[in-house]
């Protein structure tokens, strides 16, 4: 129980900083956020927890595939931000477009034989 304990509060920690960086510069914010604090805490987890370098690669390789589709919310929000749309609507507009593009490269992706 104190690991997972451990895990949340590092975690939690990690994202709490983020945000109250980026209240104070967003440039040093957005260099945070940018690196894949989640995708490096996952990898380190599943080892920790399995040793299993066999999964962590497969994590790795679908990570990269899905990164391309992700990008899609960072494009949208400030395009629909900057043109006056409301930041709750622009945000669950870009969430769906993000969550559509995540969609169409699975599918895309499984017409090549490449499973995620």
């Amino acid at each position: 129980m104190a690991y997972y304990i451990t895990k949340l509060g590092i975690t939690v920690v990690l994202v709490v900083l983020i945000s109250e960086v980026a209240k104070r510069s967003s440039f040093i914010g957005a260099v945070l956020a940018s690196v894949p604090l989640t995708s490096v805490l996952a990898i380190l987890w599943i080892y920790v927890e399995t040793g299993d370098i066999g999964r962590i690669s497969d994590l790795s390789v679908s990570i990269v595939w899905l990164v391309l589709p992700s990008l899609v919310l960072f494009i949208a929000l400030p395009v629909l931000l900057t043109n006056g749309v409301n930041f709750y609507l622009s945000m669950a507009l870009s969430i769906g477009a993000t969550a559509l593009s995540y969609w169409l490269v699975v599918v895309v992706l499984g017409h090549f034989g490449v499973e995620l």
